[in-house]
């Protein structure tokens, strides 16, 4: 068969372009950028409402993308969260559904940290050719087994705790002092930032210095000519409560003082976030990648954070606890001003990422979530006849929630279950258990179904959790899905 020579030539050109080093089609992936933020609440970003928090260059990112209003995570707390989204498991299926301690010392322990055995999403693509980057708080265990370059970053630059200081000239001086006194068990709030291991000299406020940070690797991964996977985990807005002067200044119309600072957080990281598609833009590379925004869990209305219409906070299995803002942006596949209303998990992450980089995944290796690219460009439900789940171990009881399409139940701890259906009253506001229980008994049925496949925390938040485990007091679920508290509550019209 002849083959017209300028057909070949165009043909050959076409088949260079799409080979990269590994041999896979590098220009049809795109460059994953995941910005995390630590109990940001659902109304503190322009986009999902805010009034007097000002977000502009998320919220220009979220009106060009897609924005995500029933968006959820894992879990309502820090870690638990984040270990879902590494792993793309429910933290209870993987033993941590509990947080780590704070103090690093403690988390040295070789069992204190995610399972080695469940592969991270990046571990994936970075064996699918993507250079890998953490940047921020990592709150997945701080043994060296647990690292993040033992987890698949080629690059980390952060803390490996739960939470940490805001201004570096302040915490030093504390961790200086602590290390002449001889103390031993120092706070990891005030521990010096690392890169690869190794102490890292930050000058900037942090929310700033991790901004930087993201911003240079993906200058290093224009460099390498590789796709990119950075996953930029602000602790921002979450506790201590600590703003730059200038940030706070914009906000001089906020009277409660929690509240003023909590708004010169968030904006702190939108403005790094802006830096950051600036960035992308001088590299030529905003068009093909895929920016996600999300929070870890709900915000902390003790701490400044507003999660209005949701019911509850930050912990709770109330939408409030789990329930997050979250945008996609991609310009090169994601049409402006798209909004999916349909429920979709932190869980989807994954699956959906190793999708996009064409990515192998382990044998043997379980996701729970879904690849939601298709629905999402379709604007299609992916949870049709699936369940979003959420579950809390407190001291002596369970805390539970768990959606299917329109309808949610929520059990807060030893209050009788209740029924909503969330799409015409996200505030939870109106129950509706003794009006439909024998929904209400299906759905915690397949709940509690759910919990059968949990194994045992490999660790415990406090001396009392780890107590009424060992004395069987814990986990307690047959007395949290018991049948005498399903239509304890009338309906109420």
């Amino acid at each position: 068969m002849a083959i017209h020579f300028n057909h070949f030539k165009l043909f050959l050109y076409a088949s260079v372009l799409a080979v990269t080093t590994t041999g896979i089609a590098q220009e049809t992936r795109p460059n994953i950028l995941v910005v995390l933020c630590d109990d940001l609440g659902y109304a503190d970003v322009g986009f999902n409402g805010s009034t007097d928090i000002i977000t502009p260059e998320l919220d220009k990112l979220a009106q060009n993308g897609s924005i995500f209003t029933s968006a959820y995570v894992a879990h309502p707390f820090c870690g638990p969260s984040r270990s879902a989204i590494m792993t793309g498991r429910y933290p209870h299926l993987t033993g941590t559904a509990y947080n780590l301690f704070h103090n690093s010392s403690q988390n040295d322990d070789d069992n204190m940290g995610i399972p080695v055995e469940e592969t991270y999403m990046a571990k994936v693509l970075q064996k699918a050719g993507y250079y890998t980057s953490a940047i921020g708080k990592w709150h997945l265990g701080s043994a060296p087994k647990f690292h993040p370059n033992k987890r698949g970053f080629d690059n980390f630059y952060g803390f490996l705790g739960g939470g940490h200081d805001y201004f570096p000239h302040e915490y030093n001086k504390t961790y200086d002092a602590q290390m002449q006194s001889g103390n031993k068990n120092i706070r990891d709030y005030v521990f010096p930032m690392e890169h690869n291991g190794k102490p890292a000299n930050e000058t900037e406020y942090i929310t700033d210095g991790f901004s930087r940070e993201a911003s240079n690797d993906i200058k290093i991964a224009a460099k390498k000519k590789q796709p990119f996977f950075i996953y930029l985990a602000y602790n921002a807005p979450h506790v201590p409560l600590q703003a730059k002067a200038e940030d706070i200044a914009k906000f001089a119309n906020i009277k409660d003082k929690d509240r003023r600072t909590y708004a010169a957080m968030v904006y702190a990281v939108d403005r790094g976030v802006g830096k950051i598609v600036e960035t992308l833009k001088e590299t030529n590379q905003l068009d093909n990648t895929l920016i996600v925004f999300l929070s870890d869990n709900g915000g902390n209305f003790d701490h400044g954070a507003n999660n209005y219409p949701l019911k509850g906070t930050k912990g709770d299995t109330w939408e409030g606890g789990y329930r997050v803002p979250m945008f996609f942006h991609w310009p090169k596949k994601i049409k402006k001003q798209q909004r999916f209303d349909f429920p979709v998990s932190s869980l989807d992450l994954y699956p959906t990422f190793s999708e996009l980089a064409e990515a192998k995944l382990p044998e043997g290796k379980k996701l729970d979530g879904k690849n939601i690219m298709d629905d999402v460009l379709q604007n299609t439900e992916p949870y049709k006849d699936d369940f979003i789940y959420s579950l809390r171990y407190r001291e002596g009881y369970n805390d539970v929630g768990a959606r299917l399409g329109d309808w949610k139940i929520t059990r807060m701890g030893n209050e009788p279950w209740s029924l909503h259906n969330i799409t015409k009253d996200i505030g939870e506001k109106k129950n509706l258990a003794g009006r439909y229980p024998e929904r209400l008994k299906e759905m915690i049925a397949r709940t509690e179904e759910w919990t059968k496949s949990f194994v045992k925390p490999l660790w415990y938040y406090s001396v009392k959790d780890k107590e009424l485990w060992e004395s069987g007091q814990m986990p307690n679920y047959e007395a949290t899905f018991e049948v005498d508290k399903l239509v304890d509550s009338p309906y109420h019209k």
